[in-house]
């Protein structure tokens, strides 16, 4: 009896550090945190293409953003990737824009190299929206974009993203208003998206 309470206790506390470190988000360098601290909206960051060329968010001043970690192999792939090619194409001529970083970091269901990953988005997919460089979104190598989003707008059981096609809004100034799960539909989205766009 005093054996198997030892093998449950040794279960709970080896759960307790699966479920810590795949909720949380603990390599953060401390460098890298006030980086992002001082950041004051997606505007003062820089990310790369999928051609590997600087992109200054900046660029995106006065745009209504929605910010996806996105997958190729992913069970959510085919209708994210159809919903939000619906919102891009609905709202693109009204100050909306859709920025999508692929990330092979959830069971490694964007494998590809940039090349490869352009090529299946545009061919297959149908995407219009821009397509960045992959990226990595969780750990210590986390993109410093995506350290600022997360700190912005946490989410439940602690900050990490937790699988591909997480979402985050971001309206005209700049600032990350709101996040959404994986599996939260991208038309569901769609009315958060119209007031923002409606607002001055």
């Amino acid at each position: 009896m005093q054996l198997l309470t030892f093998r449950n206790w040794v279960s709970l506390i080896l759960a307790g550090f699966a479920f810590f470190f795949f909720y949380f988000d603990p390599y953060s360098s401390p460098t890298s945190q006030m980086a992002t601290e001082t950041s004051k909206s997606v505007y003062d960051f820089t990310v790369k293409d999928i051609r590997g060329n600087d992109v200054s968010l900046s660029e995106y001043r006065g745009k209504v953003l929605l910010i996806v970690n996105v997958a190729s192999q992913c069970g959510l792939t085919q209708s994210n990737y159809k919903e939000l090619n619906v919102l891009y194409e609905k709202y693109k001529n009204q100050g909306f824009e859709i920025l999508a970083f692929p990330c092979n970091q959830f069971a490694g269901q964007e494998p590809g190299s940039n090349e490869e990953i352009q090529e299946v988005v545009c061919t297959r997919f149908k995407a219009e929206f821009p397509i960045f460089d992959k990226i990595e979104v969780n750990g210590k190598n986390s993109d410093p974009l995506y350290k600022f989003l997360k700190k912005e707008q946490g989410g439940i059981f602690g900050d990490g993203v937790k699988w591909n096609f997480t979402k985050f809004l971001v309206n005209k100034e700049g600032k990350v208003v709101d996040r959404y799960a994986p599996t939260t539909s991208p038309l569901k989205i769609e009315k958060d998206i119209e007031k923002l766009l409606q607002s001055s």
